[in-house]
C-alpha cells in the first residue's frame, strides 16, 4: 500500500502531541489537562486507523475486480475485521 503525504502528516502531527503529553508530565501540569491531550490523541489514532483501512480497501477492490482473486464481501469483511481489532 502507499501511504500519502496526508496520512504521513497525520501521524507526524500525533507524534508532535504526544511529545507534548510527555512535556506536560515533566511539568507535573494537572492531570485533567493530561487527560483531556490523551482523549484528542487517541481520537486522532482512531481516525487515522480508519484511513488507512479505508484507503487499503479501496486498493483492494479494485485490484480485486482486476484480478478476480478475491471478493468484494471478504475484503470488506477483513476491513471491519482490522477497524475492530483497532478498538
Amino acid at each position: 500500500m502507499n501511504y500519502d503525504d496526508q496520512m504521513k502528516n497525520r501521524v507526524k502531527r500525533i507524534e508532535g502531541q504526544l511529545r507534548g503529553i510527555l512535556r506536560m508530565m515533566e511539568e507535573n501540569k494537572d492531570c485533567k489537562e493530561v487527560i483531556t491531550q490523551l482523549s484528542a490523541a487517541r481520537t486522532a489514532i482512531d481516525r487515522t486507523i480508519g484511513v488507512v483501512v479505508s484507503s487499503n480497501l479501496v486498493e483492494c477492490v479494485q485490484k480485486a475486480k482486476e484480478t478476480g482473486e478475491r471478493s468484494t464481501e471478504e475484503l470488506v469483511k477483513e476491513a471491519v475485521n482490522l477497524l475492530v481489532k483497532s478498538r
